[in-house]
């Protein structure tokens, strides 16, 4: 990983900043809203290939790192020991296979089957990596069990491919070859409307967001994992919520509220870091 940061700082484009935080902001909303996918099971964007396209794998892969760590530190998902997993398993691999469709053949006619192919891949990958890892350390798991949740994921990958196309056609249709040069006026018109996605989404989709656990947290409580899970930080954002606010809605809405700020804030806070070393450089 820290790879990735290094080469993120060093080619860092200064064309990207306002587009950094709310790229994070975005994905990390679209997280929040999980929907049905099976029966009992549901999903969610997780936006590896959506970053990458947007600002390229080096720094996608410290937005998604930044995203990860703060749901896992603030927000209690995920989990602290996972950590590293995730980040390898979402922030790297997941990034990497959602940017090589592009990177082969994006540029031609088949540009919008690779966008597709992109988010398809980014989550497939990311899923078979997590399940070996469980299998390496000892979770068993019946075959039965294991066809499920590949079934299961099949599915939440397709939709990633057809939200992160469509997410990538409505930017472009603000600002033409979003994806190849986000610059100019039109590219503050479109990272507008990224935010205000994202406000919309932590505010108001929380409210119809499927309550179903997504496909780890399936597999997780299948394999008895959950069961043995302990909390080692709690914090008053936990499970994204405000408990304190009374309100379900408006604990649910403050908490992603809040959640958008820290993640807008850590990314502009990188993308300084970033910055400074290059002119220095």
């Amino acid at each position: 990983m820290w790879f990735t940061v290094r080469t993120a700082l060093r080619g860092f484009d200064e064309s990207k900043v306002p587009l950094l935080g709310v790229m994070g902001a975005f994905v990390f909303a679209a997280q929040m809203i999980n929907f049905p996918v099976g029966i009992g099971t549901s999903g969610h964007l997780v936006g590896g290939a959506l970053l990458a396209l947007a600002l390229g794998p080096a720094a996608a892969g410290v937005v998604m790192t930044a995203i990860l760590a703060i749901q896992a530190l603030v927000f209690q998902d995920g989990g602290i020991l996972a950590l590293g997993a995730n980040v390898v398993n979402m922030a790297v691999i997941g990034v990497l296979a959602g940017y090589l469709p592009y990177q082969l053949w994006g540029a031609g006619p088949r540009r919008k089957a690779a966008v597709f192919a992109g988010g398809v891949l980014s989550v497939l990958v990311s899923a078979v990596a997590a399940l070996a890892e469980l299998m390496l350390s000892g979770v068993k798991m019946p075959s039965s069990l294991l066809g499920v949740s590949l079934g299961l994921f099949v599915v939440s990958a397709a939709l990633e491919g057809a939200i992160t196309l469509a997410v990538v056609e409505a930017l472009e249709a603000i600002q033409p070859d979003f994806i190849r040069r986000p610059a100019g006026g039109a590219r503050r018109l479109a990272a507008g409307g990224l935010a205000t996605a994202a406000v919309l989404l932590a505010a108001v989709g929380v409210l119809f967001a499927s309550t179903a656990p997504d496909g780890i947290e399936r597999l997780g409580a299948e394999t008895g994992i959950a069961g043995r899970a302990r909390t080692l930080l709690a914090t008053p954002l936990g499970g994204y919520e405000m408990a304190f606010l009374g309100s379900p809605w408006l604990s649910k809405a403050a908490a992603g509220l809040a959640g958008l700020a820290l993640i807008w804030a850590a990314c502009r806070l990188l993308a300084g870091v970033a910055i400074r070393r290059k002119r220095r450089a």
